[in-house]
């Protein structure tokens, strides 16, 4: 006669959770959830590249495509969720949702401190672009409510995959998706430094079109490919912080955005400024501020303690509470 608990697919039985409250996580948990989060990256960059062109990545057309594609994999992204979750045995208490980031609990403490906290980062590139904009304040804020002007921005490809798509998409995919796989299996703090390696290396696959294009030497493709992984890294590793902080989804996204806009600092361009000594000094106090301000501006406090990510962690971390 077979036992009912031989038939569950899961990796351990039900029992998650210890004597004291704390979780627990499944034998084997580890290699299951690297795997899905290495097929995810997969399918996500695959997807960019299943529409075959002659055209450049920057072409209307391609970008159109690559919408439907990468579209399709996010919103089936939490079926790779659920289903680690199925076989895994892993029982939390939030919903699916709520562990990908997707609530309404201190929506708009997560709306507005990480993307706050992102400016104070980008102070000396924000006061070195403040100084050399031909507009006056007023004409700025006269532009920024006029409808036509999102009207262009909306039918502007380009704008959209770099100011809506890619954030929203790549958000969800590399950090609510990945990051609720992870941190069962690592600690918050280890789990937020391993995600971005999949969203690094995911960036690597611009070699391949501008090897295919011929924009540059080899060598220095690789160059800027490595250049770019490393910052990439670094970002991921960021909003990966925001997210587990606030538990919410909309951090990371808006961050993603801005930097998008702003792209990285140009610093020799800041060191040739007439203004250079002042812009300079907002470089260095926005990074002092940035750096004072980042836990308390992601206070758990304010989004709702314990932040469902966190519930899953199989030890404290000082990154999941107040």
């Amino acid at each position: 006669m077979v036992e009912d608990d031989d038939l569950t697919p899961t990796l351990m039985s039900n029992q998650m959770w210890s004597s004291n409250g704390e979780f627990i996580p499944p034998d084997g948990i580890c290699w299951v959830s690297v795997l899905s989060c290495l097929l995810l990256a997969c399918s996500y960059v695959g997807s960019l590249y299943v529409w075959r062109s002659d055209l450049p990545r920057d072409h209307p057309a391609v970008i159109k495509r690559r919408f439907t594609s990468v579209l399709i994999v996010s919103a089936l992204s939490p079926v790779f969720v659920w289903t680690w979750k199925v076989y895994t045995g892993v029982m939390p208490g939030p919903s699916l949702l709520a562990l990908m980031g997707i609530r309404f609990e201190g929506l708009i403490p997560a709306i507005i401190l990480p993307l706050l906290l992102t400016m104070v980062l980008f102070l000396g590139p924000l006061i070195q672009l403040a100084m050399d904009c031909p507009w006056g304040f007023m004409d700025g804020i006269r532009v920024a409510l006029d409808p036509w002007f999102w009207a262009l921005c909306l039918r502007d490809m380009r704008w959209l995959r770099n100011q809506v798509v890619a954030p929203l998409t790549e958000e969800l995919v590399f950090r609510a998706c990945m990051l609720p796989m992870l941190v069962p299996c690592a600690s918050p703090s280890t789990a937020m430094l391993t995600c971005p390696l999949f969203f690094g290396v995911a960036h690597f696959h611009h070699v391949i079109e501008l090897l295919r294009f011929r924009q540059g030497t080899v060598s220095g493709i690789f160059l800027a490919a490595v250049f770019q992984f490393s910052y990439t890294a670094v970002f991921g590793a960021y909003t990966a912080f925001i997210f587990i902080r606030t538990g919410h989804l909309v951090g990371p996204v808006l961050c993603h955005s801005f930097c998008n806009h702003m792209g990285f600092p140009a610093l020799s361009t800041a060191l040739e400024h007439p203004h250079r000594l002042t812009i300079l000094s907002c470089y260095l106090l926005g990074v002092l501020l940035f750096l004072l301000l980042l836990f308390p501006l992601t206070d758990p406090l304010y989004y709702g303690l314990p932040t469902p990510v966190c519930t899953l962690a199989s030890v404290p971390s000082s990154l999941c509470i107040s």
